[in-house]
């Protein structure tokens, strides 16, 4: 499937018709702002796993889904400042913010290891300069809406997807490799969402890039009250999808949304590279079409709720070992689970469950990847997250994460991404590790988020695919040299 080519046509139409639809009656226009206040007004109880913000409209709490509550020095929402009485009267908003933190590890090394994110140590970074640019759909009412992301900083790395923002072919066609708008080593540009929508927020459609909904973790540093990642969210999961999705909410309690996407993290590049898919005899294997899905239950007084969310479809697998201009295909399927409960007005917890599985990862020499039990060639991995929030005063939140996640075949995990850092991968085995952190609230603007970060590997000795040296530690001979890792970092979130 390709979907990149009409989307920002799609989008621009929707952005033209949206004062349209409204002229014949302003008033109901700016109506619409009054979505800003739909939670603190409990209006329509939200599921608690989504987290819900002051000043969030119903559709757009799932991209700020791992936040913790916040009480009433937030209530009035963040003060936009790029905001005009213009585009308000049209249903549009415009809003952002700028992520700006250091963090580094007890060994010295210069890079944090397999963590992402914040990877550079005793390096200020600034992770997000974050636009929006978005349409509202009407709360019970028949509307267009769409938005746009634009995200710069080091974060864009791990935000880039194949084809509009990011090349993925073989041979590279101008000589380059990886993200298209790197203006220098460690900064660059991403648009990690470019949609268009209609319908209701009961009842709607959505077509274009966007992120998915895989997991409890997402990309923009507003939705997630720890400045690290988990594994599961840096490894584990897809970040970004483009396709088609429809949504449908019957009532308080329930949530249904489902779609076709063209794969995980891919603008509007299929599944050619430039290579041979070796494995032709593969269902389907000249189609990247994927199904994208997530259904929540949420009780009645929106205390607790339960998310299911799957992503399954075609993904390149692996290269040939024999052949470098032939490549594997392979289905990939990632499955999520998450639980929320909010035991009283200050106390939360929320338990989240990954896993994951690589059809062909072995490519023509599928017994490499082969452990116990495993089917021949193919690779697994597994996550649990367990999470709980604590409100101190209306300005002070702590919350400490617990995490475990297997690279049962050492496929997923890695000592760095970014151009300069060691490249070094193939951890088989467990990953553990335990997040304090704070979150102090300044106004309605401004968030202060130290935390403490202390992760282990056990290797799993025998494993065919148990890799090379360990993911922590200063560099020997090009191989990392411990199994743990200390690492403090703050960082700071002003919205605008």
């Amino acid at each position: 499937m390709n979907f990149g080519r009409n989307i920002l046509l799609a989008y621009v139409m929707a952005s033209l018709a949206s004062p349209l639809l409204h002229a014949a009656d302003p008033a109901a226009a700016i109506e619409d702002n009054r979505l800003y206040d739909l939670y603190t007004q409990n209006e329509v109880p939200a599921p608690v796993t989504l987290m819900p913000r002051a000043g969030v409209p119903d559709e757009d709490v799932y991209q700020y889904r791992a936040a913790a509550p916040q009480e009433t020095v937030t209530e009035e929402g963040a003060t936009r400042y790029l905001e005009t009485d213009f585009l308000l009267k049209r249903g549009i908003n415009t809003y952002g913010w700028i992520d700006i933190g250091i963090g580094a590890n007890d060994w010295g090394a210069d890079w944090n290891g397999p963590v992402t994110f914040n990877d550079r140590a005793w390096q200020g970074q600034m992770n997000q300069l974050y636009l929006v640019n978005e349409r509202i759909l009407n709360d019970d009412s028949f509307s267009w809406g769409g938005r746009i992301d634009l995200l710069y900083g080091t974060d864009f790395l791990y935000t880039v997807a194949a084809g509009l923002d990011a090349y993925r072919t073989y041979p590279d066609p101008i000589g380059l490799s990886g993200p298209r708008w790197a203006s220098s080593r460690y900064y660059g540009l991403a648009m990690p969402q470019l949609y268009g929508e209609f319908g209701s927020q009961e009842l709607n459609v959505k077509f274009g890039h966007f992120y998915t909904l895989i997991g409890y973790e997402v990309v923009p540093a507003i939705g997630n009250f720890f400045y690290t990642h988990a594994y599961t969210m840096q490894y584990g999961e897809p970040f970004t999808h483009t396709g088609v999705l429809g949504t449908w909410v019957p009532n308080d309690q329930l949530t249904i949304i489902g779609g076709i996407t063209n794969g995980s993290d891919n603008w509007d590049n299929g599944l050619e590279t430039g290579r041979t898919i070796a494995n032709q005899n593969y269902a389907n294997y000249n189609s990247n079409a994927s199904f994208l899905g997530a259904i929540t239950f949420s009780s009645s007084d929106g205390t607790q709720a339960l998310t299911l969310a799957n992503s399954s479809g075609n993904e390149l697998a692996a290269e040939s070992f024999v052949n470098p201009n032939t490549a594997y295909v392979g289905n990939r399927t990632v499955t999520s689970l998450v639980y929320s409960n909010e035991f009283t007005n200050k106390l939360t917890y929320v338990y989240q469950s990954d896993f994951g599985y690589q059809a062909y990862a072995g490519g023509d020499s599928p017994i490499y990847y082969e452990t116990q039990g495993q089917q021949p060639g193919s690779a697994y991995w597994y996550g649990v997250n367990q999470y709980v929030f604590y409100n101190f005063t209306d300005y002070l939140i702590g919350g400490l994460r617990l995490e475990w996640f297997r690279d049962n075949n050492g496929t997923k995990v890695q000592y760095g991404l970014r151009n300069g850092s060691p490249e070094l991968g193939n951890f088989a085995g467990n990953f553990w590790a335990m997040t304090w952190g704070l979150n102090y609230l300044v106004g309605n603007n401004l968030i202060i988020r130290p935390e403490l970060r202390y992760d282990w590997f056990s290797q799993d000795v025998g494993n065919a695919a148990q890799g090379v040296g360990l993911p922590f530690g200063r560099l020997a001979g090009g191989l990392g040299t411990q199994s743990d890792q200390f690492y403090g970092g703050c960082d700071v979130v002003w919205q605008f």
